[in-house]
């Protein structure tokens, strides 16, 4: 709505990560000098950790767009919680390969096979295993085995972790994780942006979309879109979509402090309640973040889908029940019911 309103060419704010907004900040530009640190030892595990909406993804899309994709063969895992074998079957389903009722034995032997190969054609492999902090105990040692492949004393594969705090900790006091301590060549821990970087960030953003100057944005707005946002990326999107939307519906042509203070408010103080299929209603809590706020609203969509699957089944059940009754022949009244 507002990208017609302001003549823009894109979304200049959008949620999906899209590496065609990178936007180096001090702690991404740290980042990126980490992983080309880690990448040119062409070995090890790499780990770069951050609060949800930190940018953890948008850097991987980042680095994917600055690679050499003739050298560098890129495998990527999001979903991570499995136990280590069924981690392994979906390492070989991203490389292609059947895992349909192999042994773990198998799976290994293909895995390497493949790796030997991708090596032999003069190109290395890095695994990128997102949402790391629901690895499971067998699923990191599993990475660990993989890690051990080697081709005339050159690791085979390399593997980048992104995950949330937790898994920083976990890694660095985890029991059982000294070996995986060990390989660790490169970490990084993203951080929230300063103050001073939500202008240029945002008007990078703008540019990108094709902002030519319309709404104009008053010096007093960077502050509080930064204190609003706590200088994460994704909360800062959030809160910057919505402003340019409220100006869109306002008319402004100019975004100060003030507007930038309302529109948090109404995030804050907003409460949906629209019913939902069979009468269930979506809430999120008044006073909640933005971040809060999201987070909450899938879980209870999430619950409303489990409730209307209950309610389905529930619905068969009886429908099987009533039918069988039907079906079943009524029983020839007894001599006593007779007399």
């Amino acid at each position: 709505m507002y990208d017609d309103h302001y003549g823009f060419t894109d979304r200049p704010f959008q949620l999906t990560p899209d590496a065609r907004f990178w936007y180096e900040s001090r702690t991404h530009r740290t980042a990126m000098a980490y992983l080309g640190y880690g990448l040119a030892q062409g070995e090890g595990f790499i780990v770069i950790t951050g609060e949800v909406g930190s940018g953890k993804t948008t850097l991987v899309g980042h680095l994917m767009a600055s690679i050499d994709r003739q050298r560098l063969q890129v495998v990527k895992l999001v979903s991570t919680q499995v136990e280590g074998t069924d981690l392994l079957r979906l390492v070989a389903q991203e490389f292609g390969l059947g895992s349909d009722g192999l042994e773990k034995a198998q799976l290994l032997e293909r895995i390497e096979r493949t790796l030997r190969l991708h090596a032999n054609e003069g190109r290395r492999t890095l695994l990128v295993v997102d949402e790391a902090q629901h690895l499971s105990s067998s699923a990191i040692e599993e990475l660990r085995m993989l890690s051990n492949f080697q081709n005339g004393g050159h690791a085979l594969l390399q593997i980048f972790l992104l995950g949330q705090p937790e898994f920083r900790d976990r890694v660095a006091n985890g029991e059982g994780l000294e070996q995986i301590r060990q390989r660790i060549i490169a970490t990084h821990h993203l951080t929230a942006m300063e103050a001073e970087e939500v202008k240029p960030y945002i008007l990078h953003r703008l540019t990108l979309a094709g902002w030519q100057g319309r709404p104009a944005f008053a010096d007093d707005s960077w502050e509080v879109l930064h204190r609003h946002s706590a200088g994460m990326p994704r909360r800062l999107n959030m809160l910057a979509g919505r402003v340019l939307l409220h100006g869109s519906v306002e008319g402004l042509e100019r975004i100060d402090g003030a507007t930038v203070d309302l529109v948090a408010a109404d995030m804050a103080g907003e409460r949906f309640a629209e019913p939902a299929a069979g009468g269930a209603s979506v809430h999120v809590v008044r006073g909640a973040d933005p971040e809060t706020a999201e987070r909450l609203s899938a879980i209870e969509e999430r619950l409303d889908e489990q409730e209307a699957a209950v309610r389905r089944v529930l619905t068969l059940l009886i429908d099987w029940i009533e039918g069988d009754a039907e079906e079943t022949p009524a029983k020839a009244p007894s001599r006593s019911a007779t007399r």
